[in-house]
């Protein structure tokens, strides 16, 4: 500007009036460039000047002789001050958006952290009101995309979960009680949660039949046969000392063994079972050696 114009005030922030009206002019003339007044105050003579956009930094490099303005960086390099503007502000571009999904991460875990409550499932007889104790009930938790996540209950029947859910899906399997799919919509102010579990009958009866001491064999032949489906698959599974493994029985062999008065079969203890259309099609059980 001051080849065009020898005269002129060589501090750029301190032009005006036709100063400016000059400059416009030069730089349409040499890069076809043009800037309003409006532009000139806000990047030139305001003290909190904003960077301008990378193509007007361009075409100003281009009119002081450079290429571009990444030229104008290059070759003054050692004059300009040790962060260069342009370099700064893509600097901020990368830090803020970094910096913003940091803090929203360190939020996320933290609502995570205080959102996740301890709940206690206990399970109860449908009938008697009792709790199923003994420690034979597995829960199977149903999550979104996983596989289930399996659960025992202890002695008394209970469980306890940590969890930010506020409905959960499970399904509650026990030899002696139907199995159940449980749906339940979790309460901040409730932790302790009853599920009530109707009884499998048919388990049942062939578990008070080993125990029981019957003279009329008959009777219990027939009761066996009426519960018991023509194709029914019944194993017995083998877990001790003497013997491991499995052995099956038809239906015929063992309705013989459950009313032969021998000892053979006392004190079933029912592993799991499957009913359909009133009948046992499926039976798996062992014999508690401590009470036999």
């Amino acid at each position: 500007m001051l080849q065009t114009y020898p005269g002129m005030n060589p501090s750029i922030s301190e032009w005006k009036g036709q100063e400016i009206t000059d400059f416009q002019e030069d730089l349409r003339q040499r890069v076809s460039a043009n800037i309003s007044e409006k532009w000139f105050y806000t990047h030139i003579k305001s003290s909190q000047a904003t960077l301008p956009r990378i193509d007007m930094l361009n075409l100003l490099s281009k009119y002081a002789g450079y290429s571009n303005w990444n030229d104008f960086i290059f070759k003054n390099k050692e004059t300009l001050p040790a962060t260069a503007p342009g370099r700064n502000a893509n600097r901020y571009f990368i830090i803020i958006p970094v910096l913003s999904l940091v803090i929203l991460i360190i939020l996320f875990g933290l609502f995570k952290l205080f959102d996740t409550q301890k709940y206690r499932f206990c399970f109860y007889d449908a009938d008697t009101r009792e709790p199923i104790s003994g420690g034979n009930v597995e829960v199977a938790l149903l999550l979104d995309g996983e596989s289930p996540e399996q659960h025992l209950c202890g002695p008394d029947g209970c469980f306890t979960l940590s969890t930010d859910k506020s409905i959960i899906r499970m399904v509650v399997a026990s030899p002696y009680y139907q199995t159940d799919t449980i749906v339940r919509t979790l309460k901040k102010l409730n932790h302790n949660e009853t599920i009530t579990l109707r009884a499998n009958d048919y388990a049942l009866m062939i578990h008070y039949f080993s125990m029981m001491k019957v003279d009329d064999w008959e009777k219990r032949k027939t009761k066996l046969n009426e519960i018991i489906g023509e194709d029914a698959m019944i194993c017995q599974v083998f877990n001790g000392r003497e013997a491991s493994g499995m052995a099956l029985y038809n239906k015929t062999e063992f309705i013989n063994k459950m009313t032969m008065p021998s000892g053979n079969l006392k004190s079933i203890e029912i592993l799991s079972s499957q009913v359909k259309n009133g009948k046992i099609v499926v039976l798996r059980f062992r014999i508690n050696e401590k009470k036999k």
